[in-house]
């Protein structure tokens, strides 16, 4: 099946929102403009095989009784317009060959006799045009070697060289055409993000109300099932993966399996029913549609960039100008056909939602890996629970574990984190309370001995 029908019932197959469809990348337009372009090249004696020639020839040495074949140089100029402000001007493609002159004919012997015809009466024409503004004992005209990437021409060559811009109308209708539906896509995608942050920052505040613990014991409930519910979510690590194995974003059919599995532990685990408010069941529905269109979104994109690739392979494999990977960087479609979107929209999604319900890997002690109560803050900031500092300081150890900063010792009552500390008492009450009785049973064991817990009171 060609692309072109592949294209179509792919985006007819995801379902796309009308507005989404007409921003897609017109993949048959731009091949029937490729035509044009091809045809164009074909008419001038420049088809595909001689620039491939050109292409090839221009890398290798010279022999002493010919000269060297410079070749072509094929740019995607911005209108002179640099910054940010080259995302949105007109491209202006720009073919320049590079042919010999010898007495005002062109010897080149890679181009065919029309070709050669054509070039010199273009090469022969900005003569004129020179000669007509500098001294008559100038010499030879010779525009300088381009800044922008065109192909030096030796020294040697500079009597009879000539670089030569060849006038082409249909490759600029073509990077027309594509420059503007990436831009539109680009566009489409800043609309689209903006409305799931939005709803991200809506669905935080939803949340972060309905599981505050001062709301009571429901509230309460609802915060241990959700910190589960998130548990889950950074574990299917659904866009992104930090694992060795499978490092960097997803692909979206990845994504599609990471979000099914998600969801399908939390309908395993029954963790649904157990959301005893209304409110968080709302949220709960709301957290999956947000990522479901997240998700959308990445597959357009993924979708039109292959389109993209596609129609620019098939642009060189027909004119051999390659512009494959010089066009992606000109009209800097990177950020429009890529998965940054996910990355900003994830990133939000943890400032805004699972922040609301903090987890307790993010509090533990560095030293025993318990909840970090009673909390004290270094002066190099890193946290510990009280019991395991006291421990270091009695065995005079005086630098930090982590950053080994000499700040143990400097450490008193100033440095117990007040904030901290009320903190964990509302979130985690429960792993509060256990440390609290850890702490005790450890301290009890230092006074009484290590069988104190075993040791039970009797009336005499």
């Amino acid at each position: 099946m060609k692309f072109a029908q592949e294209f179509r019932k792919a985006l007819q197959r995801e379902a796309f929102p009308q507005k989404w469809v007409d921003c897609a990348i017109p993949y048959g337009q731009l091949k029937k403009c490729l035509k044009k372009v091809t045809k164009e090249l074909q008419e001038i004696g420049l088809d595909k095989e001689t620039l491939a020639r050109l292409a090839a020839d221009q890398h290798q040495p010279s022999s002493d009784n010919a000269p060297a074949d410079l070749g072509f140089s094929y740019h995607l100029d911005v209108d002179g317009v640099k910054g940010k402000a080259a995302e949105s001007a007109r491209l202006r493609p720009r073919l320049t060959v590079f042919i010999h002159l010898e007495d005002g004919v062109a010897v080149d012997a890679k181009l065919s006799p029309s070709t050669r015809d054509f070039l010199q009466k273009l090469a022969l024409s900005n003569t004129k045009a020179t000669d007509s503004t500098t001294p008559a004992d100038s010499k030879l005209f010779m525009p300088p070697a381009a800044s922008s990437g065109d192909q030096e021409i030796p020294s040697s060559s500079a009597t009879n060289i000539r670089q030569v811009e060849v006038p082409l109308v249909f490759d600029a209708e073509f990077f027309e055409i594509l420059q503007n539906d990436v831009s539109n896509i680009g566009a489409l995608q800043k609309e689209e993000q903006a409305k799931l942050e939005g709803q991200i920052v809506a669905l935080g505040e939803q949340l972060g109300k309905a599981v505050e613990p001062s709301r009571g014991r429901k509230a309460k409930s609802d915060l241990d099932v959700w910190r589960q519910i998130f548990e889950l979510y950074l574990e299917a690590r659904v866009f992104f993966s930090s694992r060795e194995s499978d490092h960097g974003a997803r692909t979206t059919t990845q994504a599609v399996d990471q979000l099914k599995w998600f969801q399908d532990q939390v309908v395993q685990r029954k963790l649904i029913p157990k959301l005893k408010l209304g409110a968080s069941q709302t949220a709960f529905e709301n957290f999956v549609s947000i990522n479901s269109a997240l998700l959308a979104i990445l597959k357009f994109q993924e979708i039109n960039r292959i389109a993209v690739t596609k129609i620019l392979k098939k642009f060189d494999k027909r004119t051999s100008l390659g512009v494959s990977s010089t066009f992606p960087v000109v009209v800097r479609s990177g950020r429009s056909l890529t998965s940054s979107v996910a990355q900003d929209v994830c990133a939000q999604m943890s400032t805004e939602l699972i922040s609301v319900v903090p987890q307790l890997d993010d509090y533990l002690c560095p030293i025993c890996f318990a909840i970090a109560y009673w909390p004290v803050k270094l002066h190099c900031q890193h946290v510990f629970c009280s019991r395991c500092l006291v421990k270091m300081s009695r065995k005079n150890e005086r630098h930090c574990p982590l950053c080994r900063s000499d700040t143990i010792m400097l450490a008193g009552l100033e440095n117990f984190d007040a904030d901290r500390a009320a903190f964990l008492r509302k979130y985690f009450p429960k792993e509060v309370k256990e440390k609290i009785r850890a702490n005790e049973r450890e301290r009890n064991q230092e006074i009484f001995g290590p069988a104190h817990d075993s040791l039970h009171c009797c009336i005499m």
